[in-house]
């Protein structure tokens, strides 16, 4: 939750054709942190994993982990985006700046503190952003809904509430799947859940999250349903050209900031647009970090440069804070959606990262085989339905068939069928295990073990030490052996593996 889930309810609750049935990441990305909770939190706080990435390296191997970065990535970036264009949108109104400098200036902000901030500055801004949010917006609500130019809520709600046209169900329907399932694969979630004691806090965080993610979209739904109903001709400045000659607000980012400019006292608008200002600074430098420290831990040091040291690693990521903020900074410039973007961020972390993962925490015989065909062939499908909202065209129509619930659902089955099939093939000796060239058997068999060892903590470890004396060599060689089977040598030395 934060600046750009803010904004964005608002504006869509707000922008015609739209309403508050289409306004689904309330009750979207509220469902997605339960479900993490319930499905995710606590078995990979238990693994002690680090990032989201480590569960699709370990089962799919470095490589393929690169490659499953990709679609984290683009979808942090998409995100911090909306993040830039909602605090753009606030220093628009409160600072009388362009929009396009206002991105300009929040990408600066955003970059720079987190640069030198790091983790502390998403720690600091998390509790600045609930207190802020929390007392700004909730405070703005009966301002702004009794304001003597804006109708009554209940009077207008056929414009603000929307509608479904039947014709439209499919694609509802899309971005529903979309929100829910698309909002759990995310490093931002993953780097609070990873990060917690034990794995019941982690999973009672996600809960919490939830219901504070639902209940903090309510005043922002008010919100958009005031703008919707008021005459914005009798509200602004004349020759103002935030408002057109219909009264209707010409760029909708603009909608939670100007309520709060002109439908609330000066006193509660200062509060209200500081609550803004710090949602953004919150969501900003948490998806900034989680993006460039994803590239630092599972990237360069795991690809790259396995002995890099921890201040080689700190700089890394300093450099893809500006890597991402410098993205986040054209596509915020040229999306002019604060809710649209929202879409982008989840779309290809649905289609190819939401099977991954789900297959890497709970279905153990999934392997790179899998992974690889299921990616391309995810991707292929998703991209063949085109994106109007980055110029990308479409070379299969689907109509308001949900063609993206459709991708992911292909992805996941190819990834299941083709791992069922490397997997059969060479446990019944059809292939031999020379010809496994991304070493699935390898990376199983370190997997099983490591879960036998979690099963027996408290097994007997048992050493066994022997001389054996070669030609030329009189090295005392001592072999290990624990419950499980496990050998290792090494040379004059008596530590128990």
């Amino acid at each position: 939750m934060g600046g750009g889930y803010i904004n964005g309810t608002a504006e869509s609750v707000y922008k015609e054709g739209s309403g508050l049935v289409w306004a689904q990441a309330p009750w979207g990305y509220a469902t997605s942190l339960a479900f993490g909770g319930l499905f995710f939190a606590k078995k990979m706080r238990e693994a002690e994993y680090i990032t989201m990435l480590d569960p699709l390296q370990d089962k799919y191997g470095k490589v393929m982990g690169a490659f499953l970065y990709i679609p984290a990535f683009l979808g942090e970036t998409f995100w911090s985006a909306s993040i830039l264009s909602a605090l753009g949108a606030t220093l628009a109104v409160i600072l009388d700046l362009d929009m396009n400098l206002s991105v300009i200036v929040s990408a600066c902000i955003a970059v720079g503190y987190t640069f030198f901030g790091g983790l502390y500055s998403v720690a600091y801004t998390d509790v600045v952003q609930l207190f802020c949010i929390g007392i700004g917006l909730w405070l703005t609500v009966p301002f702004a809904l009794t304001h003597d130019k804006v109708q009554s809520i209940n009077e207008t709600r056929d414009v603000w509430l929307g509608s479904l046209p039947a014709n439209k169900v499919g694609t509802w329907i899309d971005y529903a799947m979309l929100l829910v399932c698309g909002g759990i694969p995310w490093q931002v979630y993953f780097q609070r859940v990873l990060s917690s004691k034990s794995p019941g806090r982690a999973q009672v965080l996600s809960f919490v999250a939830s219901f504070g993610c639902f209940f903090m979209a309510i005043p922002a739904v008010l919100i958009g349903a005031a703008a919707r109903s008021a005459d914005w001709r009798n509200v602004t400045d004349p020759s103002s050209n935030l408002v057109n000659a219909a009264g209707e607000i010409t760029d909708t980012r603009l909608v939670l900031p100007m309520v709060l400019q002109y439908l609330s006292p000066s006193w509660v608008s200062f509060i209200g647009l500081g609550a803004i200002s710090a949602a953004v600074m919150s969501s900003a430098d948490s998806s900034v970090l989680s993006a460039s420290s994803m590239f630092g831990h599972n990237i360069y040091k795991l690809i790259f440069r396995p002995k890099a040291t921890a201040r080689e690693i700190i700089w890394v990521i300093r450099v893809g804070i500006f890597v991402v903020g410098a993205l986040a900074t054209v596509v915020g410039l040229t999306v002019k959606s604060i809710y649209d973007l929202f879409h982008l961020c989840s779309d290809l972390v649905f289609v190819i990262l939401f099977p991954q993962l789900v297959g890497a925490v709970h279905i153990p015989m999934v392997n790179t085989y899998g992974s690889i065909c299921a990616y391309v062939i995810g991707l292929f499908f998703r991209i063949s339905g085109g994106e109007p909202r980055i110029g990308l065209p479409a070379f299969i129509h689907y109509g308001d068939f949900p063609f993206r619930t459709m991708s992911m659902l292909i992805s996941f089955m190819t990834l299941l069928a083709v791992s069922y099939l490397t997997n059969y093939l060479f446990d019944n000796g059809y292939v031999s295990e020379e010809k496994d060239y991304l070493k699935i058997i390898e990376r199983r068999e370190k997997s099983k073990n490591r879960r036998n060892q979690k099963k027996n903590p408290d097994d007997v470890l048992l050493t066994e030490r022997y001389t054996k004396k070669e030609e030329g060599d009189n090295k005392e060689k001592v072999e290990h052996m624990n419950g499980n089977g496990l050998m290792n040598e090494k040379s004059n030395d008596s530590v128990v593996c």
